[in-house]
């Protein structure tokens, strides 16, 4: 692959630039009181097809000839990069086919058929729906856009590190999720060869971390798990041609997160930020609150993506709150007479505590004779405001003894 040059993506910007958003950049309050650093968020989540893909795939299509245009063209992607291909597609009059992983959420299928292209369903993760298109492309004659190597797609990447070095150039450090690579390289390529000073982070999911071993010099002996809610940089083989040549060179460290961690900061940014974003896109904030990196005065967390599903949404927000105590599942014993529940709903009311259910069952195993079993769903305001209630719960002689408390 040909190198990618400050030029390549200084003409990028120029191409796509009558089409894309330059995304906003925001100082968060929030974000700076909890890491003890000046962050400021780039919202790319708000860019067209909303993800960064856009820029890429555009600035692909734009270079291609007339001959490659007339085949059509096929790509694999977890949705982002079918959303920007597609739209990409339909902007220059191109056919588009993409395959996608049959775990990808629905909301990115459904955008990606809306902006015209063909959606092919195959494979569990990634590197399934990529072999399937690739061995389309050849039997077929479409053209193949890879959806991180290529120096059009990079290129087209690159031109946020263009705009962030407008909208902060006081910036010492930014953290980027990785998935193939092709953001981070691009963004690396622009910044470190126009502000070298400035530190290039970059962040995977724990279920999908070989590039991460694979900078560390680490065998990966860790097997995927399972799905991320972090999808779109669910990429089990990362390219070796990738790291040499962009992420061994601009990259200053890369660090792993938990799909724990990923869910928190899902729902800070919903919360703090009035912003939905993706697992993916949420990635550099989970690792700015867990990781310890010398992030300096003024950092920027690159929200890359905001195409979530909302049943995952909903789920991801429960996770948060059973996380941080604030939604708590009680499972316990009460003696059964009159007035015994409703002596326990006014304790909990005296604490301040929402009650969100209750499930009151007398033939729960283990019972004797005028015993019940009690269950609540409460929300309260954290770790310690759970643990006094319970702890006055059992003080106070509420319950008689206490079976479980237990996550949603």
């Amino acid at each position: 692959m040909k190198e990618v040059t400050l030029r390549d993506i200084q003409e990028a910007r120029t191409k796509i630039k009558d089409t894309i958003r330059k995304t906003s950049i925001e100082y968060s309050r929030n974000c700076s009181r909890k890491i003890g650093t000046n962050i400021h968020l780039k919202f790319e989540n708000q860019q067209l097809t909303g993800s960064f893909k856009i820029r890429g795939a555009l600035n692909k299509m734009l270079s291609l000839s007339d001959e490659e245009k007339a085949k059509g063209v096929i790509a694999s992607s977890a949705g982002n990069h079918a959303q920007g291909l597609a739209y990409s597609a339909s902007l220059t009059n191109v056919a588009a086919k993409v395959v996608m992983p049959e775990t990808s959420p629905m909301v990115k299928v459904m955008a990606t058929q809306s902006y015209g292209a063909e959606v092919i369903l195959h494979g569990q993760i990634y590197d399934d729906s990529f072999h399937h298109a690739s061995h389309l492309a050849k039997k077929e004659g479409y053209t193949f856009v890879h959806p991180y190597k290529d120096p059009e797609i990079i290129a087209g990447q690159g031109t946020i590190g263009l705009e962030l070095l407008e909208q902060l150039p006081e910036m010492d450090s930014i953290i980027i999720p990785i998935g193939g690579g092709g953001l981070i390289s691009g963004i690396g390529r622009a910044i470190k060869e126009l502000k070298p000073s400035c530190k290039i982070y970059g962040v995977v999911p724990e279920r999908f971390q070989a590039m991460r071993d694979m900078y560390k010099n680490e065998q990966n002996i860790k097997s995927v798990e399972g799905p991320s809610i972090a999808d779109g940089t669910a990429v089990k083989a990362p390219d070796r041609e990738m790291y040499e040549q962009f992420v061994s060179k601009y990259v200053d460290d890369i660090a792993s997160v938990s799909e724990r961690e990923i869910a928190q900061a899902m729902v800070f940014l919903l919360e703090r930020a009035k912003s939905v974003v993706e697992g993916s896109g949420a990635l550099p904030l989970a690792a700015a609150f867990n990781k310890k990196w010398d992030l300096g005065k003024n950092c920027c967390l690159l929200l890359s993506g905001g195409n979530v599903d909302l049943n995952l949404v909903s789920k991801v927000i429960e996770q948060g709150l059973t996380q941080s105590g604030r939604l708590a599942r009680l499972r316990f014993v009460i003696d059964d007479y009159p007035g015994m529940l409703n002596k326990v709903t006014q304790f909990l009311g005296h604490q301040n505590v929402n009650i969100l259910d209750v499930l009151h069952n007398r033939l729960s195993e283990g019972l004797e004779l005028r015993e019940t079993m009690v269950e609540v769903l409460i929300e309260t305001r954290g770790h310690d405001h759970l643990q006094s209630t319970i702890d006055s719960m059992v003080d106070q002689k509420i319950c008689k003894r206490r079976l479980s408390m237990e996550e949603v």
